[in-house]
């Protein structure tokens, strides 16, 4: 994997850069709210790390594999929206978000979800989405 530099904005748009935040969390950091997982997993999609979406994804609903290198044509992701996040108790939350992308030099397209997340041992997991029209 390449090395990312310090001053590399992160993808998910938070001005403090890549190693101030979602690197954290692709590091080993634990995410400490929803919301938080959220952009560092969409993150991940944008730097094509399966193994961190792999991991955040919870046991009971996690796929054997992503295949993103396989993806053809590949996304380039060009943004993240969280539109509502909402703690539902202390372990289960929801977020609602919308991430733009575009498929080779078509049109840009959007993913409007809304995700579900459960907190396990003190790490928060994506559970399931329900995409949106």
């Amino acid at each position: 994997m390449k090395s990312i530099d310090t001053l590399t904005p992160c993808p998910c748009g938070n001005p403090a850069g890549y190693s101030q935040c979602c690197g954290l969390l692709h590091d080993g950091l634990a995410a400490t709210t929803a919301a938080q997982l959220m952009r560092s997993r969409y993150s991940a999609y944008v730097l094509k790390r399966e193994d961190y979406l792999l991991a955040s994804w919870h046991a009971d609903t996690r796929p054997a594999s992503l295949r993103l290198a396989a993806q053809q044509p590949a996304p380039t992701w060009l943004g993240l929206e969280i539109r509502q996040q909402r703690q539902v108790d202390d372990d289960h939350a929801i977020v609602e978000f919308v991430a733009r992308y575009r498929l080779g030099g078509g049109r840009a397209q959007r993913q409007h979800e809304t995700s579900r997340f459960v907190r396990e041992d003190g790490r928060w997991y994506y559970l399931d989405g329900e995409l949106k029209s």
